[in-house]
């Protein structure tokens, strides 16, 4: 439906001999209509000195933006940015999906640590050093070496792999979360834009309603508490254009910090209208239910606190540490060799206490998982009704609210032309609506950004630190890693 830009009128003034007073009545002048909805003939009324005090518009509120609000911007790339090259920009330079990455690394890095087989000892042993006056009854070297018994590398290993693939749902996640956060703000910044443009009209709209006041308290036909009315409604046109304003820079600079780059005030490309079909709600609840990075990581999590406990059953079965080198002995002169086995005998400490932690962690994460698609489905019917009632509004916005209020506009307008309206009247149904045309930009706004939130898995906040692969309270924390 196509939408008509804003109209100013002109208004027509006739000066009176050595007075200059206003006595012409208001014509017609709408620009970006059509011909028909022209006035043809302004309609002139002979010079009178009735009203000549008026009260004048205020004056435009100072500008208190700061600073950087009016600097040049210098993008790297020329021209305007649409959609894509900003999610681009976000996957390569927002700090939050490098930080998720890293945690996959150092998993990987412990994964690696945890499997090495451990190093021999080297050392030098000297017995009954000064024994009848000798260096000693036995000087030599041995070689110790511990041998790993129960698997326990490889399940050490097993562990930080499995928790790596935690932190690679997690590094999935972070990433929905920039991209819908870059997504969300750049429809908001769009609609901002769209809004402050309407905010315009309306304030030449409430320009063109001050001159008709006075021109009619000219004639008499208005009295000062009128142009007091106009007064007001101007300052407030003007307040509400540098509100939308600040608020259009203020989404260009956060959909920036969320690029990661300092853009500044980038100039956008794209729409604001949504080509998508209608989201049903059991198949996007099952969608989310069955693929959400969150829900993923806490599976996984739970297959690596299995793998723990095994890790910790066997924590308790003793290494076997073997030694042994070559020496000389001093009492019989001859050079001979030494060997020793040890082995600790689990007599008390089984590892009791730990194996009793992680299966708590396990218990725990079951019930998190749990947590987590009950939060899901609360935060996807929260989504929904949102959606849904922002498709609504724009369905009959679009069907009759909008048609119906331009219809109102184009009756006055023509009742204007035919002297059985006057033209306040005729600015009052615009201004009614460009209004509802406001309306209709934050449910376009609202339906977008439903639609991203449902797609992307509920995910947002792009630039919240992200969480690692070990929730609080789970083991983590050994001398070597387990």
């Amino acid at each position: 439906m196509s939408v008509p830009r804003c109209i100013t009128y002109g208004l027509l003034a006739l000066l009176a001999t050595g007075a200059g007073d206003l006595c012409a009545q208001p014509a017609s002048h709408p620009r970006g209509e059509s011909a028909d909805h022209r006035a043809t003939t302004p309609r002139i009324v002979s010079p009178r000195r009735i009203g000549r005090r008026f009260t004048e518009p205020p004056a435009v509120p100072a500008l208190t933006a700061p600073e950087w609000a009016s600097a040049v911007p210098r993008p790297e790339h020329e021209g305007p940015y649409d959609l894509e090259l900003l999610l681009s920009l976000a996957c390569e330079n927002n700090p939050t999906i490098r930080q998720s990455r890293l945690f996959i690394t150092a998993q990987l890095a412990k994964a690696i640590q945890a499997g090495l087989y451990p190093n021999p000892e080297a050392s030098y042993v000297g017995e009954q050093i000064g024994l009848m006056s000798t260096p000693g009854e036995w000087q030599g070297a041995e070689i110790e070496q511990r041998f790993v018994t129960a698997g326990k590398l490889h399940l050490s290993r097993s562990k930080y792999l499995q928790r790596a693939q935690v932190a690679e749902h997690l590094a999935v996640a972070q990433q929905f979360r920039v991209c819908n956060d870059v997504r969300i703000h750049f429809v908001r910044a769009l609609a901002a834009m769209r809004i402050t443009e309407l905010q315009r009209e309306l304030l030449k709209t409430a320009e063109d309603l001050v001159r008709t006041v006075h021109e009619m308290h000219n004639l008499g036909q208005a009295n000062r508490a009128d142009a007091h009315r106009a007064n007001a409604l101007l300052q407030n046109h003007r307040l509400k254009v540098l509100q939308a304003e600040n608020e259009s820079r203020r989404h260009l600079v956060e959909l920036s910090a969320l690029v990661g780059l300092d853009l500044m005030l980038p100039r956008l490309e794209g729409q604001l209208e949504s080509e998508r079909p209608l989201i049903d709600f059991e198949s996007a609840a099952a969608q989310i239910l069955q693929c959400s990075p969150e829900l993923l990581a806490a599976y996984a999590k739970l297959r690596e606190d299995s793998i723990t406990i095994q890790r910790e059953e066997v924590e308790w079965v003793p290494d076997i540490i073997v030694s042994g080198g070559a020496g000389y002995n001093f009492v019989d002169n001859q050079t001979t060799a030494a060997a020793r086995v040890r082995i600790e005998i689990p007599l008390f400490d089984r590892n009791q206490g730990t194996i009793d932690q992680a299966l708590a962690d396990y218990s725990r994460q079951q019930a998190e998982i749990r947590r987590t698609q009950l939060d899901l489905q609360r935060r996807l019917a929260k989504e929904y009704d949102t959606y849904i009632t922002a498709l609504q509004h724009v369905t009959e916005y679009e069907s009759v609210i909008l048609p119906e209020k331009r219809a109102a506009y184009r009756v006055a307008l023509e009742s204007y032309k035919d002297d059985r309206e006057i033209w306040p009247d005729v600015l009052n149904a615009y201004e009614d609506y460009t209004n509802s045309r406001i309306q209709y930009v934050r449910q376009l706004q609202q339906r977008r950004i439903s639609e991203t939130m449902i797609d992307g898995y509920l995910l947002h906040d792009g630039l919240k630190m992200p969480t690692g692969p070990v929730p609080d309270g789970h083991i983590d924390s050994v001398p070597k890693p387990r």
